[in-house]
């Protein structure tokens, strides 16, 4: 596909010129970023026509300023509205996949791109496997075969053996605005049916549902159970978030680049039985780190206070990191945490932390942790946005011991604080530094080893005080012989100067 018809030149340059933006960010993922030089040089010759056209006069190009932006602070699929703002710019223009995530304060413009398929061969293989069961067909796809959607449909109506009855879903706006839902920290925020999030909702004649950017609807009394999902795209966080929001559903993937079917996906739901053992591991975390993933998807704020307040109700401790993309070095510099959890967009949340000192789970995950009387049963959330919507869970009752399933037994919570009303922050740190230092043994004087209620319990009992001296003890100590005195001129560097 040529330059102009794969990033849409002449949609971006309309899109900028009706708005009359003058200072535009341009954002590429890596895989991209070759082809950043000439759609920059198609744009601003565009720009330059539509000035003229507009202007009746000679228009320069250069009253809008460009810029190319890279290396993303966290995902590549959400807008960088961090990047942007170091720039002045009044909007972002973001190529490539994204999670159609909403942006806070800048409009943006998604341009998807266009992946080569054939289609004939998509239809046949679609036709071939799915006659066998019996199911209607719901067609879900990556965002980079949208174009070729309504030629699939076409292709399978097309042969007359196939008679299935398929539905497709379709693909959002391009165009994201700043949503006002989430402008205020002090009102709880909602979202209409039109604005839903990787949930369903229930309009009048049907049941509404999106993910990733695609949305579709169901007939009266018909469930996602009742469809065979049938995507088309590569094994990639996209399809990855579908397989796990969808996990009831039986799935077959479609892949474009190698036209094959796919549809063993044992591994990938071992994943969830794995997610169930690390809401299991967090329920003993004491101390729990929340790791900011985004700063421009709407709501974020809201989650962390939300996972502070879910928390701190359970009486544990919480500290907040804001690090970019986590990886095992840095969060190895945190080794008072027991568990972080990760508040990022639904195609990053799901990050694999085999490789991390401390487990990473997401705000869905800790809400099953940390809520009173909460259950898994399978369904699975990583959309923050669904929970910010959802009703607040009660914390556990702390006077109650649970049982443990990691540690086989019955336990005890972190007890609640002795004095519930502090008056300041520097008392209270101050109390929980001499509750810590006053942990001792009274035969060894060294701090004994238990279960940390805050960083600086933590790193009080894991301090070094070095050598310990008991003048009781009528046993001579063992000491090392070495060099002895001041650096400048040792006892016996002195003693043979003397000589």
């Amino acid at each position: 596909m040529d330059l102009e018809s794969t990033y849409e030149i002449d949609r971006v340059a309309g899109f900028i010129s009706v708005r009359a933006l003058r200072r535009v960010a341009l954002q590429f993922p890596d895989e991209l970023l070759k082809d950043s030089a000439r759609i920059v040089a198609a744009l601003h010759e565009k720009l330059r026509s539509l000035n003229q056209l507009h202007a009746g006069s000679n228009g320069d190009a250069k009253d809008v300023k460009l810029y190319v932006m890279a290396d993303t602070m966290y995902g590549n699929c959400c807008v960088d509205e961090v990047g942007a703002s170091h720039a002045n710019a009044d909007c972002v223009i973001h190529y490539g996949h994204t999670c159609f995530s909403p942006t806070s304060t800048l409009p943006a413009f998604l341009v998807l791109g266009k992946a080569s398929l054939n289609v004939p061969l998509c239809a046949q293989k679609l036709c071939e496997y799915t006659i066998k069961v019996g199911k209607p067909i719901l067609v879900l796809y990556g965002l980079e075969y949208a174009h070729a959607v309504t030629e699939i449909k076409a292709s399978v109506g097309a042969q007359a053996w196939c008679e299935l009855e398929v539905h497709s879903a379709d693909i959002m706006s391009p165009i994201i605005t700043p949503s006002e839902t989430f402008s205020s920290m002090n009102e709880q925020p909602e979202l209409s049916d039109r604005q839903c999030a990787n949930g369903c909702s229930t309009e009048e004649n049907n049941a509404s549902y999106c993910i990733g950017g695609l949305t579709w609807s169901l007939p009266v009394g018909r469930r996602m159970e009742d469809y065979l999902i049938f995507y088309v795209g590569s094994d990639d966080p996209a399809f990855a978030n579908i397989l796990m929001t969808y996990n009831a559903c039986e799935i077959v993937r479609y892949d474009a680049t190698e036209d094959l079917l796919v549809n063993d996906f044992s591994q990938q739901k071992r994943i969830l039985k794995r997610r169930y053992f690390l809401i299991e591991k967090a329920k003993d975390a004491s101390i729990i780190g929340i790791l900011v993933g985004t700063l421009g998807v709407a709501g974020y704020l809201h989650m962390i206070h939300q996972m502070k307040d879910l928390i701190m109700r359970a009486g544990k401790k919480a500290y907040t990191f804001v690090m970019g993309r986590p990886n095992p070095a840095k969060l190895a510099n945190f080794p008072e945490c027991d568990i972080f959890i990760y508040v990022s967009c639904a195609q990053t949340a799901l990050l694999d932390s085999k490789e991390f000192l401390a487990p990473v789970i997401t705000p869905f995950e800790a809400m099953i942790a940390f809520g009173r009387g909460s259950e898994w049963t399978g369904a699975y959330v990583t959309e923050f946005r669904d929970l910010i919507t959802s009703s607040p869970m009660e914390a556990k009752n702390q006077s109650e011991a649970r049982f443990s399933f990691i540690q086989g037994g019955y336990v005890e919570d972190v007890e609640q604080q002795e004095v519930e009303e502090v008056e300041d922050e520097v008392s209270a740190l101050v109390n929980i530094t001499e509750k810590a230092l006053r942990v001792r043994d009274k035969d060894s004087q060294t701090l004994m080893p238990g279960t940390a209620k805050s960083g600086a319990e933590y790193f009080a009992t894991r301090s070094y005080h070095g050598l310990d001296v008991h003048p009781e003890n009528n046993f001579p100590e063992p000491f090392l012989i070495g060099k002895s005195g001041r650096a400048s001129g040792y006892k016996n560097e002195t003693a043979q100067k003397s000589l």
